[in-house]
């Protein structure tokens, strides 16, 4: 075979193109990094340095003071748990909705899909919203974090999409074989939609991870705060002592933006080690669905 040459017009649009890729690579990795960086360095250093990768002094006084919390460790087995929970529950609701909508013979079809479309512009309100949580028993238990966000209309919208893209001859083929709905949904439909259902269970579970605000509505009980409620109650309290320092010098101050630092760093990794087992998936599901109607 010869050999393959390139114009140099060619090589010089994929040279612009790795540069300035590499160049909002760099953008997004160094918030990060200067923040993993402060996490480890001393109050002193940050208000001296506006900007730094590597710490003078390195201090874990930020990470002390929050693992010194005894409920933090709790805090975090309940966010694991209604991120696992909570993700489960939004793609069983997603996809056994979607899958009927993608059926274009599903009668009244169209009317159920306007509802969805409608509530993705309009909402009941957050008043409105609590009184149903509260009415249905839901206040100070856990579900009250899954149930009333279980379906994104959205997500719902590109998954019906990509069961619509389908070969509708994989389903004729298994009904001939005598396969029901639900076992075509199971051994057919849902193995040709690791892509789009990694995607989505990728992005309910960081809105589960992140949310906090949901849990200060309807979570008074300190013992079943998710970790994001957790670690701003410290930010809080830390924020509290370093004004009671200010008053009594005895007072030990903690180190506001080491601790602000250390909090984001603990927020953000543990999400952060599940994406690169659902990466292979990502790039092709983010998209796929979103063509046709």
């Amino acid at each position: 075979m010869g050999k393959k040459y390139r114009s140099v017009s060619g090589i010089l649009f994929d040279g612009l193109n790795y540069t300035l890729l590499a160049l909002f690579a760099v953008l997004t990795v160094l918030p990060f990094l200067y923040v993993l960086a402060g996490s480890v360095a001393t109050d002193a250093e940050l208000t001296q340095r506006s900007f730094f990768l590597i710490p003078q002094t390195f201090s874990m006084s930020g990470y002390q003071y929050i693992l010194s919390s005894s409920t933090l460790f709790r805090s975090i087995l309940v966010s694991v748990g209604v991120t696992v929970v909570g993700t489960l529950v939004n793609l069983a609701f997603t996809v056994t909705m979607a899958y009927p909508l993608a059926r274009r013979e599903l009668m009244g079809r169209n009317s159920v899909l306007n509802l969805v479309v409608f509530s993705m512009l309009f909402s009941g309100g957050l008043i409105p919203t609590y009184l149903v949580v509260k009415g249905l028993g839901m206040l100070d238990s856990y579900w009250s974090l899954i149930i009333p966000g279980a379906i994104s209309a959205f997500n719902l919208i590109v998954v019906k999409n990509f069961f619509q893209e389908l070969p509708p001859g994989l389903e004729e083929s298994a009904k001939i074989d005598g396969c029901t709905e639900i076992g075509i949904l199971w051994k057919i439909v849902l193995p040709l939609s690791k892509p789009v259902l990694a995607t989505f269970a990728l992005f309910y579970a960081v809105g589960h991870w992140n949310n906090f605000f949901s849990a200060l509505l309807y979570i008074n009980d300190a013992a079943k705060w998710p970790l994001q409620v957790m670690l701003r109650q410290i930010v809080m309290l830390s924020q509290s002592a370093g004004d009671m320092s200010q008053m009594d010098p005895y007072f030990a101050k903690p180190p506001e933006q080491t601790i602000k630092m250390a909090v984001i760093v603990v927020g953000t990794i543990p999400i952060l080690l599940v994406y690169p087992f659902l990466q292979k998936h990502f790039a092709k599901g983010v998209l796929i669905g979103s063509i046709k109607g």
